[in-house]
């Protein structure tokens, strides 16, 4: 895959302006004594001065310590751009400026020190929030057990006295003195009977629903048939 490389004018002028300053310092620094791979180190030194203060503003916006190293760098490069240009004999550099080269690396690794292990502030706002806690597990819910509603029996209807049976037979007068709703509520159980076994209910069977003596249950059986 083709890659198509665009000039910038921006970065072009960077680096003309980096190469000449680079040029001036190492110039400087070398008519200050400063032979060899020593003269090269100065012009490197200050640079990564000024890209070091560079980004520390960049990071933490108004950091004082920060320009003022930018400011310091930045003075050392302009200073070597005029002294370059003429300002100073630099075939027989004062002793003021042999002073100052001979002492910017001590000043050059205290401000990158500082600059590399100060302390990024963290920015307003920026503080992580608390992880929501988790959510509790719903209790399991408890078993419901098997209930099992008996529908209670209906109760009996009050009955009356029982009469004292007269001597001999049943005579049909005891028939007659069925309650209507007695009758009602066997005829009720004989269907029931009827309906779940299929034959007719007998007179044991009903005397013992309604408890009711067997004279009576007899008549109530006489008047269903």
């Amino acid at each position: 895959m083709s890659r198509t490389i665009r000039l910038d004018a921006v970065l072009v002028q960077a680096v003309i302006a980096g190469a000449l300053s680079f040029s001036h310092l190492h110039d400087l620094a070398e008519a200050a004594g400063q032979d060899g791979w020593k003269a090269w180190a100065y012009p490197i030194s200050v640079d990564l001065l000024l890209v070091a203060a560079w980004r520390r503003m960049r990071v933490t916006a108004g950091n004082r310590p920060a320009w003022v190293w930018f400011v310091i760098a930045l003075t050392a490069s302009l200073g070597a751009n005029i002294a370059t240009a003429g300002m100073l004999n630099l075939d027989n550099a004062p002793a003021w400026l042999r002073i100052l080269v001979a002492g910017w690396p001590a000043l050059a690794f205290l401000g990158g020190t500082l600059l590399a292990h100060t302390p990024t502030p963290a920015p307003v706002g920026s503080e992580p929030l608390p992880e929501p806690a988790a959510p509790l597990p719903a209790p399991a819910p408890e078993p419901v057990p098997d209930v099992t509603v008996e529908r209670a029996p209906e109760p009996a209807p009050e009955l009356p006295p029982a009469l004292d049976p007269a001597p001999g037979p049943v005579s049909a007068a005891v028939a007659t003195a069925v309650p209507p709703a007695l009758l009602d509520h066997a005829r009720k159980l004989a269907n029931t009977h009827h309906a779940t076994t299929g034959n007719h209910i007998d007179t044991e069977t009903l005397r013992a629903r309604l408890g009711v003596p067997a004279p009576l249950a007899d008549s109530i059986v006489a008047q269903l048939a």
